[in-house]
């Protein structure tokens, strides 16, 4: 039998704020500096016990730097498992490039610990990366990883969102959102937009002057879009979920158009109305200008991702 192929997808130790730390020894305090440190060594040893299990498996792998990748990188292919060592932000990137053949784990390199919130409460916040979709840390990783090799355990299919632009799909899929919004954040984004089925409007046209507009997926429906108000859907849910943010005066006609749901069948188009405004998918590291007049339509027809979720968000 052939050897499993594994790929380790890394989040760099030569990232802000470690790189920074002979800029922040001039402003900071020595406790600071210590914490700080410390982050970068606790995430430099998780990379490390990882690819020493590795060592131990009858795998191929290699590693790979999430900063050496590029919207113009390959896409992912040849390998039988992707696993990401970070968080959640690292399991995003990983899956810009990923189709529905592969499958993903994430591994939290550094989880929150609550006694050091609460330290360092008076001085700054010492919250990490949740790890929301991440099904192992080191505490786990290896039995983790052995359920995965004898498949003992199956990946879920997580829906992700498509975007076109001007009719042309953008190359990106989101698997947390979507936002469209002035690249300037106290410039009002002005949009017009239309729910339709099948091709055609099954909601009337909604013109809003707001700070951006946001569609998410059941993913990242916990983070951005719950912050906003809108509200936790079901890890493997289908539908999109959309929100105007801090829209002026919708009037009573447009008020309960603001927030809503889009069903598997259902796809959202929205006309740019500012000079220039950007889509910001995943955060704001992948990204695509839009100017006056562009359109926009957003769906959930995109090949799902297949990750092994930690079993809390399953039950």
């Amino acid at each position: 039998m052939a050897k499993r192929r594994l790929l380790l997808m890394l989040k760099s130790l030569d990232i802000h704020p470690y790189s920074q730390l002979d800029l922040l020894s001039r402003t900071t305090t020595p406790r600071v500096l210590g914490y700080l440190e410390n982050r970068r060594k606790v995430h430099e040893d998780a990379i490390n016990f990882c690819q020493d299990v590795l060592r131990k498996k009858a795998v191929d792998w290699q590693a790979i730097c999430r900063n050496n990748l590029s919207q113009d990188s390959q896409p992912i292919h040849n390998v039988d498992l992707v696993v990401t060592i970070g968080g959640d932000g690292t399991l995003l990137q990983a899956s810009h490039f990923m189709d529905d053949s592969v499958p993903v784990l994430g591994v939290n390199s550094d989880p929150t610990q609550v006694q050091e919130v609460e330290e360092f409460s008076e001085e700054f916040d010492a919250t990490r990366s949740t790890g929301h979709l991440c099904a192992a840390t080191i505490g786990n990783f290896e039995q983790v990883l052995d359920d995965i090799l004898d498949d003992r355990r199956t990946p879920s299919n997580l829906s992700r969102m498509s975007i076109c632009l001007n009719s042309q799909l953008l190359p990106t899929y989101a698997l947390n959102d979507a936002l469209l919004a002035h690249p300037c954040p106290a410039t009002v984004s002005r949009c017009s937009f239309k729910i339709k089925r099948e091709g055609h409007p099954c909601s009337p046209l909604v013109h809003c002057r707001s700070s951006g507009l946001r569609v998410s997926t059941a993913a990242g429906s916990t983070a951005a879009m719950l912050s906003a108000g809108g509200f936790a859907m079901p890890i493997l849910s289908q539908d999109l979920q959309y929100m105007v943010r801090e829209p002026i005066s919708p009037g009573a006609a447009y008020s309960s158009l603001m927030h809503g749901l889009l069903k598997p069948d259902q796809s959202m188009v929205a006309s740019w109305f500012s000079k220039d405004g950007v889509i910001y998918i995943d955060g704001s590291d992948v990204s695509y200008s839009i100017k006056y007049g562009d359109t926009i339509e957003m769906s959930s027809k995109a090949p799902v991702l297949k990750v092994f979720l930690p079993h809390h968000l399953l039950s």
